[in-house]
């Protein structure tokens, strides 16, 4: 029901990673005053349980490779949705920031001078590997790290990878597991074979896969447990930190 009396106003919400608990205590309080929750499909369902019962909730896509729906359309949602009912809780993955496009869409709101308030969420870049007890730096491992989309908007391998794969950095990859062959070919070529590596299919999710191993053997890996999207690829020596990538290693030196 239309509701005119309410003021308009839009939350941006980072979900975080994939479990629901994950998800911040002002993420919690501002689901609790939706009126209308936008949601992607890289958040957890669970998480609608916190919205009133008469908010609405709408599934507005946002998955590779699945239909979706067009960011102009969405942002055309959040403003009627906003401008007819009031508060809209617009509930991203991650974090609206990385990668979540969620700046195009405080600004598109600014457009129609609504207010938009931004609550941060775990991103999957540095919450996926600290689950999986991977640090993305690491006192004389890592100094610093590398948060690269695989796939840019014109399908093309991101050109920071190549400048990544030179450096001593953790280089986390975020949609990038269809460029799998293309980004560990960037690896070898800057002679990386022996990095560490691991790959996180659906990270802090019931789902939840880990694969380990190095540049030279991540895509076998990859393909034998047959890993599909949604993935974090991690590249760097801070994988070697991982007790199943201790335990390879002593395979490998047991067979030399």
């Amino acid at each position: 029901m239309i509701n005119q009396d309410k003021e308009s106003k839009i939350t941006l919400l980072g979900a975080g990673p994939g479990d629901p608990d994950l998800l911040t205590l002002k993420g919690v309080k501002a689901l609790r005053t939706a009126d209308v929750v936008l949601y992607d499909a890289l958040t957890n369902e669970a998480l609608l349980e916190h919205a009133p019962a008469n908010a609405i909730k709408v599934y507005v896509g946002k998955r590779s490779g699945e239909h979706s729906y067009p960011q102009e359309t969405i942002n055309k949602l959040m403003i009627d949705y906003a401008l007819n009912y009031g508060h809209v809780v617009r509930l991203k993955g991650g974090d609206p920031f990385v990668f979540g496009r969620g700046y195009e869409e405080l600004d598109y709101a600014a457009s129609y001078s609504i207010p938009v308030d931004v609550i941060p969420g775990i991103s999957s870049s540095i919450g996926v590997p600290a689950l999986q007890q991977i640090p993305v730096t690491h006192r004389g491992l890592s100094e610093s790290f590398w948060v690269i989309t695989g796939t840019t908007t014109s399908g093309e391998v991101s050109n920071d990878i190549y400048q990544a794969a030179q450096s001593n950095a953790t280089v986390l990859i975020l949609m990038g597991l269809k460029k799998l062959s293309k980004i560990v070919e960037i690896f070898k070529a800057a002679g990386k074979h022996n990095l560490p590596a691991a790959v996180v299919q659906n990270g802090s999710s019931s789902e939840e896969k880990l694969i380990v191993g190095v540049v030279e053997s991540i895509e076998k890996l990859v393909e034998k447990e047959n890993v599909k999207p949604p993935a974090l690829l991690i590249f760097g020596e801070v994988v070697s930190l991982h007790p199943s990538f201790k335990s390879l290693a002593k395979h490998y030196a047991s067979i030399a």
